[in-house]
């Protein structure tokens, strides 16, 4: 016996990086350059081969571990016998596991080793009451809050009763389903490995069922890591549409986001093999008014849609303490009024806004329709959020940072009464490097905004509120302002966008930071 180590190869800087998949099992034998574990960065999907052929002996990592280069993940018998299958069993003629001696019989699978994980939520079901199955067939997809598990058939069966759902939670050792099987399907993988490839097919499905079911099927079977799999199976994508390009055709994230970027512009569902929008007869359950959206709700419905599906959002919240900003506001309403204007809470919304986005020029820029270039804008000019009866409209400020509160108050009600009197001009829409969208007078306590391509950046606002804030020695009222910001992700990481809007509302909370 000669046990050797294997331990993770050079992968770049990166450190401390999931463990997503684990491919092999102790006892399994493994060629040089199978794949022995999946990792998964931020950024991309990695295999790590086998750098030898051998046994394996002892597994060090499991799926949610945390390795860097170094990392040792599992020790090898390299004098055993290597000539392996790509699953990795003997192509030797070493004795099989026996099959039943009936005929045919009924066996139980329950989860087996997934680690420390305990009451894990079901989120896939794979299979249903009635289906063949080959070994190594995705049953159930397990998910944690670290990663995605699959878990296998360990031999061929026919599945006589499934035994949980989709919202389950499930720890090692509770029962899945409850499987009969035959002479020829419970041979091992090994033996089957060694005879032609006459796999038992997976049972097919009525003509009439949706497209859907074989896309996952076909996304079940595809070679994707468990996290690929699930970002197909929630866009509708069939991965047997994609060409890998990962080792061994192995499709990664990468990959998935071209096709959806290729496909982008196709419509109906974007390319992206969506089912049809159900059209149900609903006067069926009784009766109904039939009504045309407005033209601005179906333009900006379109938009909406566009800019949802294309932008990989991410939402930051955050509490800006405006109680002396509110203060400040009542003592100088009078004096607005004498100039004509009535003074809210929003021309200090865009000031702090226009300051902020000074501090970080991510926030005030647009990727170009090539995916690559940013366009880093030199103006400041924010479009707020306008509700009319036909719908929202979205008027633009110019110029924010060189105008003062009552010129910017003044603007504002101009444009909100030309807005609900449907008078804006398309010039009065164009040109926003960033939006502000107010929920404030309506209430709610946050809300997701969504980007308004193409623009990276909008920020949500929501009923102000007074809270008891512990200021060190003792509780204290205040008039909290929630924030909701939504960035562009692929210009705005979370961190960045975290420091831009506690960066608001510190100018909210205290307006003199404004002039610093």
């Amino acid at each position: 016996m000669a046990i050797k180590e294997i331990a993770v190869p050079d992968i770049g800087n990166y450190k401390n990086v999931d463990v997503i998949e684990i491919n092999v099992k102790v006892g399994d034998a493994v060629k040089e350059e199978q794949t022995l574990i999946t990792l998964e960065t931020d950024k991309a999907t990695m295999e790590i081969p086998a750098p030898f052929a051998g046994t394996i002996k002892e597994l060090l990592v499991k799926v949610g571990s945390k390795v860097s280069q170094g990392s040792i993940i599992l020790k090898v018998d390299t004098a055993a016998d290597t000539s392996a299958t790509p699953n990795g069993t003997s192509l030797e003629s070493k004795p099989a596991p026996a099959a039943p001696s009936s005929s045919s019989s009924t066996q139980e699978i329950r989860v087996p080793d997934i680690g420390n994980y305990k009451n894990v939520p079901v989120i896939e079901v794979s299979v249903k009451n009635g289906d063949s199955v080959k070994a190594e067939q995705s049953l159930i997809t397990l998910e944690t809050d670290k990663a995605t598990m699959e878990i296998p058939a360990p031999f061929a069966c026919t599945v006589d009763q499934l035994k949980v759902k989709v919202g389950d939670k499930l720890t090692q050792g509770d029962l899945i389903a409850v499987v009969k099987t035959e002479a020829a399907q419970a041979s091992s993988p090994a033996t089957k490995a060694a005879e032609p490839q006459t796999s038992v097919p997976v049972k097919s499905e009525p003509e009439s069922q949706p497209q859907v079911a074989s896309q996952m099927a076909s996304n079940v079977s595809a070679h994707a890591s468990p996290s690929v799999r699930r970002m197909a199976r929630e866009l509708g994508i069939d991965l047997a549409k994609i060409n890998g390009t990962g080792r061994k055709g192995r499709i990664s994230t990468e990959d998935l986001s071209g096709f959806i970027k290729s496909n982008m512009g196709q419509g109906g569902g974007a390319g992206l093999n969506l089912l049809a929008d159900p059209n149900v007869d609903f006067t069926q359950f009784g009766p109904v008014d039939a009504q045309k959206l407005s033209r601005i709700k179906k333009i900006s419905g379109a938009n909406l849609h566009r800019n949802w599906v294309k932008i990989p959002h991410i939402t930051l919240c955050e509490e800006a303490d405006i109680t002396e900003m509110e203060a400040f506001r009542n003592e100088q309403k009078a004096q607005a009024e004498k100039n004509g204007v009535k003074l809210t809470p929003l021309p200090f919304l865009l000031k702090a806004v226009a300051q902020a986005l000074k501090c970080f020029p991510n926030l005030n820029a647009s990727l170009g329709a090539d995916g690559e270039t940013l366009y880093v804008k030199q103006y400041y000019h924010i479009g707020v959020a306008v509700d009319t009866p036909s719908g929202l409209m979205v008027p633009v400020i110019r110029d924010v940072d060189q105008k003062g509160i009552y010129q910017l108050a003044k603007e504002l009600a101009d444009f909100s009464i030309k807005a609900r009197e449907g008078k804006l001009k398309p010039s009065d829409m164009q040109g926003g490097c960033f939006t502000i969208s107010s929920l404030g007078g309506v209430g709610t306590t946050s809300f997701t905004p969504i980007v308004n391509m193409p623009e990276v950046g909008i920020l949500g606002v929501s009923k102000a509120a007074m809270k008891p804030v512990w200021n060190g020695n003792e509780f204290m009222p205040r008039l909290m302002l929630p924030l909701s910001l939504s960035v562009d992700h692929r210009v705005v990481d979370g961190s960045e966008g975290a420091k831009f809007v506690v960066t608001v509302a510190k100018y909210l909370s205290d307006l003199r930071n404004l002039i610093l």
